[in-house]
């Protein structure tokens, strides 16, 4: 019974053993990955800011500029694409809407971020743009790779339609999470016009080209990143940008467009961090939580299993060469023998037969007393 006790628990702990490397390294990479119907909207603000009125041309300090970014997954098109990438694929519908203090639309920038549904690596696809105008992305863009490292990482930026290394800071404590802070700053460089801009009866697309104003940039980005999710819990920029040069102008030499500290409205960052705080559980427990289980129930299945089988093949009584119920290797003591030391009584043999029958059944001698029979006697 032990022993197949024994089998049974050591098929388990063979079972929970190779659980522990197949959950981390081959279920974790096929679960965890962005639904390709994911919606998400986030809110900043720079409170206060500078403002360029185009119907003035002039720059004024407001109270508040607001950003509405959302991200909408397509999933027709992320099937569309899966089967040609063979892999699954996740396509983000992104629109960063820039509005003044009276909730006026200062500029529209939609973007199409195609990228790998668990690593966030782009993947190259026609549709990628921004703005309209096709790009082609290296790095990230919104989001770490799950299991974030302590590394620099390329990003994307849809400013300048290029990117660049984003650097990592070190790790830092984040309304209560761990996070690691990671920091870019972009330098001064010409980007092309909004397609959307507040400029009646002017073709924002060719407005350098008609005036010879040109657009510049700059900004000093900085992520808080929940590492195990991969996930942004606080965004902040420091960002500015001029228009130089041209007839737009009036014969100056540049005038502020933007500027101010842009971050995270204070109700989008409480409910980003309960939101990141419940997707760090679930992928803890497909990557540390359930493999570390596994291998410790495992290993005390195992060890149990073989104690167990140590115990069947003892002798029945715990003995090791002595007869069942001795306990020793010396023979067992009769209850009749005396304590003086005598000798102890034979046991008893079989019953004797009668001396009669004994001395007929044996052949005699001469002289009348048995002899041993030698020799076959004559016929």
């Amino acid at each position: 019974m032990r022993h197949r006790a024994a089998l049974v628990l050591l098929s388990f702990a063979v079972f929970f053993t190779a659980m522990a490397p197949t959950l981390r390294w081959y279920a974790f990479p096929r679960l965890a990955k962005i639904p390709a119907g994911q919606y998400q909207e986030m809110v900043l603000e720079a409170k206060p800011a500078t403002l360029l009125r185009y119907d003035t041309m002039q720059a004024e300090q407001v109270d508040r500029v607001t950003i509405v970014q959302t991200l909408k997954g397509n999933v027709e098109e992320s099937r569309r694409i899966e089967r040609h990438a063979g892999r699954d694929v996740v396509v983000w519908d992104a629109l960063s809407h820039v509005t003044g203090p009276d909730g006026a639309t200062v500029s529209q920038i939609p973007e199409r971020y195609i990228f790998d549904a668990h690593t966030q690596d782009p993947v190259h696809a026609t549709g990628e743009t921004v703005d309209g105008t096709p790009v082609r992305r290296e790095g990230i863009e919104f989001k770490w790779p799950f299991l974030t490292e302590k590394r620099d990482y390329a990003y994307f930026d849809a400013q300048t339609r290029t990117s660049a290394p984003i650097h990592y800071k070190g790790a830092r404590t984040f309304r209560g999470l761990e996070v690691y802070y990671f920091e870019q700053t972009v330098p001064w460089t010409k980007v092309p016009y909004p397609k959307k801009m507040p400029l009646p009866g002017i073709d924002a697309s060719k407005l350098e080209q008609q005036t010879g104003t040109t657009r510049w940039y700059t900004t000093r980005r900085m992520f808080w990143v929940e590492p195990v999710t991969g996930a942004p819990v606080n965004g902040e920029e420091i960002h500015r940008e001029e228009l130089r040069g041209g007839t737009l102008l009036g014969g100056r030499d540049k005038v502020t467009a933007f500027a101010g500290h842009v971050r995270m409205r204070e109700d989008y960052l409480a409910h980003t961090v309960d939101l990141v705080r419940g997707q760090r559980r679930l992928v803890l427990l497909m990557t540390s939580y359930l493999p570390r289980s596994f291998l410790i129930l495992g290993t005390g299945l195992a060890a149990l299993s073989l104690w167990l089988e140590a115990r069947s093949r003892r002798t029945p009584g715990g003995g090791t060469g002595g007869p069942p119920g001795s306990g020793t290797g010396r023979p067992p003591v009769v209850s009749g023998a005396r304590s003086s030391g005598a000798s102890p009584e034979p046991p008893p043999g079989p019953p004797a037969t009668d001396a009669s029958d004994s001395a007929r059944a044996a052949p005699r001698g001469p002289t009348g007393t048995p002899r041993a029979r030698t020799t076959p006697d004559p016929p």
